[in-house]
């Protein structure tokens, strides 16, 4: 056990630096892997908790007024029923700005779906206009129990005596209305209901709704609202974090694994003699294993308790939401296995790696065999001889050949090197994207940077007028949104009108061709998913008692509802409803005009008549990811450094014993040296090509997976510039050869004893 530890010692004396960067790697590693957990169990975590707590609805149906809402009781499945509650759409403006909200009339506090206050109280008929605000429409709105709201166009006030969480579907400014409680008093002009279902099995939520439809039939369904769609939405960018570092923090593993691999393979074959003496003077193959599987796991074992340390002590503090995440996930039951779980995973899998490599050292003989004098592998190409003859310098010649001689071994340093490269460029990618959802976003599905609605005292002409009359708007497209009911019944997808014949609305097409004619539309991929249906198709809807026949026959990219959506002109709608109204206008900005200043421009010339909202972007909710990317970058560098170095080692070694050949042929110890750097630079030249070819179609396919995967659609990945590419590739290659550059100086001056030493 002494001789073990002094070898252990003498090696990582000679290896401080592999041993710190890989200390450094592993923590980056099992940190992410960490976080990763926290942010899948905060994504789920607290939606779930709310909807437990407030016995939520599985199902939540908007209805008319004359629907017999009460007879769903009796459905088969259903276990009890919130409602119906009278509901008035309205707008409400505060000091903090405006919003569009369901107003809903309710004298107690529902047994099903109930409110769960986190400020203030609940209503009370001694406060007959008091109002409870959803938690988010509240943050929007900047408000806070005793602030008062306003009803613009009219002199009606209403007070904030609450704030509470709901299960149910978030506030989403121009998506989605904010929810508001009030007294049944207070609801005065209601224009529907709404009803909630609480079944005994959630898995039949699909059936449950089809039977409500059948029931109440399909023209007094308004909107249909399911606990998975809310589930889905609270889970939304935090998923998404997750698994971003999940898959990073796997791909790093795995590259970190493969780099201990060599770095003990290379090990080993510079000390075949040591090994062999170790063995002669009683060292068992188990013992000999064990010196590298010992040292290497202490390294590992030291990253991931430092990161798991870190990360519990510190990860709270973090701003935003990564911070909040591991709040949450450090209340979570499963956090403490979790926490020793995934370090303990990391280390073990970076054992297994170490233990393969170190099996070839316990294989080693006793008595060394000799080496060849002139491998058949070492021999100059044609090619390479041809270059000489044609005076190229002799050191890149020999410096390439050097370092694509040896095949399998030459292909095992370029692909090592290459897959935290990859992963490089995989991130890049990732980061590309968000950039352009940010710089570009009418090339992401987001066409127009406003959206406006205007009240009932401005009709369709005065409303444009109003609207184009601002110096910085390009163009204002008319258009409705209504709820449909898919073929089925089963659930509701947003029908949109957008734009005219004369002014049709920029889409923007992954697929297929823009909607010219009558009945002709573009849909979402998240609508093509759950109608299972491609471009080309017919599908139908209903819209209240009428059906609506559309042919798709494009597929746009839609960040909004999941793309659950199918969009037409307001023309094609209009064939059905003659007396369709624009209820909205999106608005397409000027190149360089600030959204947020036209939008506070366009609110004062309404005087209070438009309600105006800027597009939400969903790159604004990855912010975070920008972070996360840098230190994923960091810590791919960290290993990309461990190999580096592993390869700087091995070639240097295998210099040594051709060092008196090179001298005898007149080589100066600089030309000595610039061959080993010219392999080294080489195959980190090699590394960044491969990792370019492969990288950017596996970020493609990555990013477009997950576009599909939530119904934004494929066609949004976008690839680094190639000036990133290029400088990326520069970097790998000159920090390749400088960090050779030292260790290859030091070889070519040896004195002639070492050589012949090393030769023998």
């Amino acid at each position: 056990m002494r001789a073990t530890l002094r070898w252990a010692h003498s090696d990582l004396r000679t290896h401080r630096g592999e041993a710190l960067f890989l200390v450094l790697a592993t923590a980056g590693i099992v940190a992410s892997l960490l976080l990763a957990t926290a942010l899948f169990g905060y994504a789920t975590n607290p939606w779930q908790r709310v909807f437990t707590q407030a016995h939520g609805a599985h199902v939540t149906l908007h209805t008319t007024l004359a629907a017999d809402a009460g007879r769903l009781a009796g459905l088969d499945g259903v276990d009890s029923v919130a409602g119906p509650y009278p509901t008035a759409s309205v707008t409400l403006a505060s000091g903090g700005g405006r919003a569009s909200v369901e107003l809903r009339g309710t004298s107690g506090r529902p047994d099903v779906g109930r409110p769960l206050i986190t400020s203030g109280h609940w209503l009370d008929p001694a406060t007959p206009d008091g109002v409870v605000l959803e938690s988010r429409l509240a943050r929007a709105l900047l408000t806070a129990p005793g602030d008062t709201l306003t009803v613009p166009g009219t002199a009606r006030k209403l007070t904030v005596v609450g704030i509470a969480d709901s299960a149910e579907p978030r506030y989403r400014p121009g998506e989605r209305t904010g929810l508001v409680w009030a007294l049944p008093s207070a609801v005065t002009d209601p224009g529907g209901q709404v009803v909630g279902l609480r079944l005994t099995d959630p898995g039949d939520t699909g059936y449950a709704v089809q039977r409500a439809v059948t029931e109440l039939g399909a023209g007094a369904i308004g909107e249909v609202a399911t606990w998975q769609e809310a589930r889905a939405e609270a889970q939304g960018d935090n998923r998404l974090l997750g698994q971003v570092l999940g898959l990073f923090g796997l791909g790093a593993l795995a590259a970190a694994g493969l780099a201990v691999h060599g770095a003990i393979a290379t090990r080993i074959r510079g000390h075949l003699r040591d090994i062999s003496v170790l063995k002669a003077i009683g060292f068992t193959p188990g013992q000999v294993v064990r010196v590298f599987l010992i040292q290497h796991l202490v390294y590992a074992l030291l990253g991931a308790v430092a990161a798991a340390a870190l990360t519990e002590a510190l990860g709270s503090a973090v701003p935003g939401r990564l911070g909040d995440a591991v709040g949450v996930w450090q209340g979570l039951p499963g956090h403490t296995v979790a926490l020793f779980v995934v370090p303990v995973g990391a280390v073990l899998f970076i054992g297994a790696t170490t233990g393969l490599a170190a099996w070839r050292a316990g294989r080693i003989p006793p008595v060394p065999v000799p080496r060849s004098v002139a491998p058949p592998a070492g021999r100059l190409t044609g090619l390479a001889r041809r270059a000489l003859g044609a005076r190229v310098p002799p050191a890149l010649v020999l410096g390439w050949h050097k370092a694509f001689t040896r095949r399998p071994r030459s292909l095992g340093a370029v692909g090592r090197l290459a897959l935290p490269l990859l992963l490089i460029v995989v991130a890049l990618s990732a980061w590309t994207t968000i950039d352009r959802f940010q710089s570009s976003p009418e090339r992401m599905g987001m066409p127009t940077a406003l959206g406006v609605r205007a009240d009932a005292s401005l009709g369709d002409r005065e409303t444009r007028a109003l609207l184009e009359g601002d110096p910085q708007v390009a163009a204002a497209y008319p258009g409705v949104e209504v709820a449909a009911l898919v073929p089925g019944q089963t659930a509701t997808i947003a029908l949109r009108g957008l734009g005219t014949a004369r002014e049709p609305y920029p889409f923007t097409l992954a697929e297929g061709r823009a909607a010219r004619g009558p009945d002709e539309a573009v849909a979402g991929q998240g609508l093509l998913d759950l109608l299972h249906v491609q471009v080309g198709d017919w599908v139908r809807m209903t819209v209240g008692d009428q059906p609506q026949i559309l042919h798709i026959v494009g597929r746009s990219i839609e960040p909004e509802n999941a793309g659950r959506v199918i969009s037409t002109s307001l023309d094609t709608l209009r064939a059905n409803d003659p007396d369709l109204r624009p209820s909205v206008y999106q608005l397409r900005l000027d190149p360089g005009a600030d959204p947020d200043t036209v939008a506070a421009r366009l609110d004062a010339a309404g005087h209070g008549h438009l309600d105006v909202h800027t597009v939400a972007n969903p790159a604004d909710g990855l912010s975070p990811l920008r972070a996360v990317v840098l230190g994923l970058i960091a810590v791919l560098a960290l290993i990309g450094l461990i190999e580096l170095l592993t390869a700087i080692g091995g070639m240097v070694r295998e210099g040594e014993r051709d060092l008196l050949a090179l001298k005898a042929v007149g080589l100066s110890p600089r030309q000595i040296t610039a061959v080993t750097v010219t392999a080294t630079a080489g195959t980190a030249f090699a590394a960044v090509l491969l990792a370019t070819a492969l990288g950017l179609p596996l970020a493609h396919w990555l990013i477009d997976a997950q576009g599909r995967s939530s119904g934004v659609g494929a066609g949004i990945a976008q690839t680094p510039s190639p000036v990133l590419l290029l400088l990326l590739g520069t970097a790998a290659v000159l920090g390749a050869a400088t960090l050779a550059t030292l260790p290859a100086t030091r070889a070519a001056h040896h004195r002639l004893a070492d050589t012949l030493t090393a030769v023998a």
